[in-house]
């Protein structure tokens, strides 16, 4: 049941009924070895045997000796699907596609986690620390999952854990006899006695649990994701307010770099002419701590009406047109961003959005998100002039001093290259347009996704000196030496341009996803550089109109420059629109923007979602439809004849005091019918008439009982169905609320279910053999 909160990270639920079955046969082996016995710490190790048997049967078959003995090739598979699950969970976006790592990782910390609990709760019969694994297999799933059902998976969590400690207490009472129901068994007796310890067991569970779904409601909130669907971190759905936490969204992003399959994420309509430029940001990274970049906490509010305010920074007297994009987003991709043209001026997008001023984007409120989105975007193309640029002022002191912010740990190289790099630049637009260079053209980098540039502070120097890497370091590398140099820089995240299609479209992939720096000019605003070889286009603005310039042509791919002395070639080939269509140039791909896996559900899949809905609905209710099933069955019966009149009667004798049961009148076995009726008629305060139907029931139960020959009884499931009404009728609306969704003669279930398991248990115990020492005497 703890396992349950696990179903909402992946995209598929099959790995749960898997993980079931090798449950039980777990738990079965530790049954059967417990009633042998074995020593406690045998027990411990058959279990584990037969999981590690298990677990090698299902993942690494054909690598173990007859397909269910695990050798060193079987371990070595474990290993490689291990550091399989572990990077696709990185990459991946929840709900992620079922790996078989991450199904290993599942099916296998499900199984060690049953191990656990089973050890503590039977075996070592300490049931209360039984919780503590089932509290971190939950408290993983919580912390990852953000499904907006959370409550669910406590619950059924939670309500797994009462049930181990109510089984445990049972059991441990029943120690000492037959557990006592707290009626009151003396003659002429009619108020309850004490309390019974196992139903104020359930009592102190069922509110305890309740409290802790409730409390939670009046406890001020706490922001612990990318994004707080909650309203805490994303603001209240009726106002202003808000904020997005500082989470990187770049995580294991060589992994993601190297995707396979190139699927479809968006597909673009625009009225630009050259979609050269057509960049769709997600999101922009303006915290840079030595390590990363990453956004920083921003305040968010509601989506402006009509036109969005006029971006940070930008002129009157800057060129610029307004087009019109239209995006649709593929169904498989959800990520809490919108992407959108950059600077937006209007966006018309159905969903609960929020609006993020600083950076001009849009986040999803309450769980909203991109998948299966068609909206159109208003936006400004901007188009300075390189002397507008460079005669840009100075920016504000406010503003200088939180983007050129680097910390203390950043390595001496990078401002060093930097000053190298830049000098003689008259401007901050000359230093910005000669870094450009040093990346595309005249400093020897080469783009490369497999090369392991390291992490850390030294991360950058390490670029700097071995000069391979892809779009996260170049465009890291070209802000954090712009901010050395005091220009204001920040990274944004999102897609380069995609590819065109025969009906006008823009196919934009994963592999277009893509990481450039932006750089801020008063005047101007925050302005696209391109950095990155091979990727997306130089500006034009970044083009000098002298005709020895070095930059390339601004409407092509900016180009590597050839390495004469290289034998081999070169990696950073240009990338054409031609080659793009036949697929034959190699991208990227940011975590920001990654899959989060699957074409969908499978049939499959929905089935099992329809049956634990269903039975998520019928648990509540099976109290009731069990007794109204019962009740159908006993008083549909007839007893015509003298064979049949005995287990008739008696039938109908149970439903008349089940049901005063569950109206609050407790039975009483020390009572003859005759009494029970009285009581019955007395604490339910029953009219003249119905207190005759009660009492020709019970004088058919003292025929059936006392007489020779029992003689068949006519109507009497009627006298119990006005007994029902009359009951009904004098109960207050919560006793007859109880009556009908919780009734107290459910517990009979219970009591039936003991019996046959002592009935069971004491057939076992006859059948084990009895060893005896052998006689020492002689023939």
């Amino acid at each position: 049941m703890a396992a349950c909160a696990l179903v909402p990270l992946v995209s598929e639920a099959t790995w749960l009924v898997q993980s079931t079955l090798l449950l039980a046969v777990q738990s079965g082996v530790g049954a059967a070895a417990r009633r042998v016995p074995l020593a406690r710490p045998l027990t411990v190790a058959a279990q584990f045997l037969v999981t590690l048997v298990l677990l090698t049967l299902v993942f690494a078959r054909e690598y173990a000796f007859a397909g269910l003995i695990p050798g060193p090739e079987a371990f070595r598979h474990f290993a490689a699907l291990l550091e399989q699950g572990g990077n696709d969970v990185g990459r991946f976006a929840i709900p992620a596609p079922l790996t078989d790592g991450i199904r290993l990782m599942l099916v296998g910390g499900v199984l060690v986690i049953g191990l656990l609990v089973d050890t503590l709760a039977v075996t070592f019969r300490s049931a209360a620390p039984a919780g503590l694994p089932l509290l971190a297999l939950y408290s993983v799933a919580a912390g990852l999952s953000d499904d907006g059902i959370d409550w669910l998976w406590f619950l059924l969590a939670a309500a797994g854990y009462l049930m181990l400690l109510l089984a445990e207490g049972r059991d441990r009472l029943s120690q000492w006899g037959r557990v006592f129901s707290g009626t009151a068994r003396g003659p002429g007796a009619d108020q309850p006695g004490a309390v019974a310890p196992v139903r104020t067991g359930r009592r102190i569970g069922v509110l305890a649990v309740g409290i802790a779904l409730v409390a939670p409601l009046g406890l001020p909130s706490m922001n612990g994701g990318l994004l707080d669907p909650t309203g805490s971190g994303v603001g209240s759905s009726g106002g202003g307010g808000g904020t997005i936490s500082a989470v990187n969204p770049l995580v294991s992003l060589r992994d993601s770099l190297n995707v396979n399959e190139d699927r479809q994420v968006l597909s673009v309509r625009s009225e630009m002419a050259d979609t050269s430029d057509l960049y769709l940001r997600i999101v922009s990274l303006d915290d840079f701590d030595g390590t990363t970049w990453k956004p920083s906490k921003r305040s968010i509010t509601t989506v402006p009406d009509g036109r969005f305010p006029t971006p940070p920074g930008l002129g009157p007297d800057i060129a610029r047109t307004e087009v019109g994009t239209t995006v649709s987003t593929a169904d498989w991709y959800g990520q809490n961003w919108l992407p959108m043209p950059y600077p937006p001026s209007e966006v018309s997008i159905k969903g609960d959005w929020r609006y993020e001023p600083v950076g001009m984007t849009l986040v999803g409120d309450h769980g909203q998100n991109t998948r299966d989105l068609t909206y159109e975007v208003r936006s400004l193309q901007v188009r300075p002039t390189a002397e507008q640029l460079a005669g840009a002022p100075e920016p504000s002191p406010a503003l200088k001093r939180e983007y050129t912010e680097l910390p203390d740990s950043l390595p001496g190289l990078v401002s060093r290259t930097a000053r190298e790099v830049t000098e003689g630049a008259d401007s901050s637009y000359d230093q910005a347009v000669k870094l450009q260079e040093y990346f595309t053209l005249n400093g020897g980098f080469e783009y490369d996704t497999e090369v392991d540039v390291g992490s850390g502070s030294q991360a950058i120097e390490r670029f700097l000196r071995d000069k391979q890497g892809f779009c996260v370091h170049f465009s890291f590398a070209m802000a954090s030496m712009a901010r050395s140099l005091g220009i204001p820089a920040r990274v944004a995240v999102g897609f380069a341009p995609g590819t065109p299609q025969a009906d006008g479209t823009i196919s934009v992939g994963l592999r277009d996803a893509h990481a450039w720096p932006e750089l801020y000019f008063e005047g101007v605003g925050w302005t696209r550089f391109e950095p990155t070889p091979t990727r997306g286009s130089a500006p034009s603005y970044t083009v000098p109109d002298a005709a020895d310039s070095t930059l390339p042509d601004p409407a092509l791919p900016s180009r590597a420059a050839p390495d004469a002395g290289s034998a081999a070639p070169s990696q950073s080939e240009s990338c054409s629109p031609e080659r793009r269509r036949l697929d034959g140039c190699g991208s990227e791909s940011p975590q920001a923007v990654t899959a989060t896996g699957g074409d969908g559900p499978k049939w499959y899949a929905l089935l099992m979602w329809a049956l634990a809905g269903l039975a998520v609905l019928a648990l509540p209710l099976s109290p009731m439809l069990w007794r109204l099933r019962t009740r159908a069955v006993r008083l549909g019966g007839h007893g015509r004849s003298e064979a049949e009149a005995a287990p008739y009667v008696l039938g109908v004798w149970d439903e008349l005091t089940d049901t005063a049961w569950d109206y609050g009148i407790l039975p009483d076995e020390s009572l003859t019918p005759r009494g029970t009726a009285d009581r019955i008629v007395r604490l339910g305060r029953l009219d003249r008439s119905t207190a005759e139907s009660v009492h020709r029931v019970a004088g058919a139960v003292e025929q059936v009982l006392y007489a020779p020959r029992p003689r068949p009884a006519v109507g009497l499931a009627d006298e119990v169905r006005r007994v029902i009404e009359g009951l009904r009728d004098t109960a207050g609306r919560r006793t007859r609320l109880r009556a009908v969704l919780a009734p107290r003669s459910v517990v009979r279930v219970v009591w039936a279910v003991s019996t046959r398991w002592s009935s069971v248990r004491t057939r076992l115990l006859a059948l084990r053999p009895t060893w005896r020492r052998p006689s020492r005497q002689g023939s």
